[in-house]
């Protein structure tokens, strides 16, 4: 895990993460209230989300997979490479058929957002590399 992680996760107290290269710092809190319920990222005065259900759904695809998987971190609208995270976050396949980002225009970087969160919570194991970061489930 991360040394420096702050907050507890809610809007009021969010997460202090930082991206997996480490460059750069986000929030983010679990929001139930919203509709559907949504994993929140701030970025600067951007933000960002995804159906909270993303936590479970990352981890149990990992698990399956079992082995590392790259991030292949994009924009919505860039071409994403296949067998990364990012491509499984947007494939139709996935348990809710398409993109989990929800606000349209911000529905991508859910490799480089998502993960952390993972980390966090002790569900995975991340590569803090420059680039060409991976991802497994422990």
């Amino acid at each position: 895990m991360p040394d420096h992680v702050e907050g507890s996760g809610t809007p009021e107290d969010p997460w202090i993460l930082t991206t997996p290269p480490g460059k750069s710092e986000f929030d983010a809190w679990r929001d139930e209230s919203l509709d559907p319920p949504a994993l929140v990222i701030r970025v600067g005065s951007t933000k960002l989300s995804y159906h909270l259900r993303c936590i479970e759904d990352l981890h149990k695809m990992l698990l399956e997979d079992g082995d590392w998987m790259a991030l292949g971190n994009a924009d919505e609208g860039k071409p994403v490479k296949p067998d990364t995270v990012e491509a499984w976050a947007r494939d139709e396949g996935n348990p809710v058929g398409g993109y989990y980002g929800l606000r349209k225009g911000y529905r991508g970087r859910f490799g480089n957002y998502v993960p952390p969160v993972l980390e966090h919570l002790g569900l995975v194991e991340l590569e803090h590399n420059a680039r060409n970061n991976r991802v497994r489930a422990i």
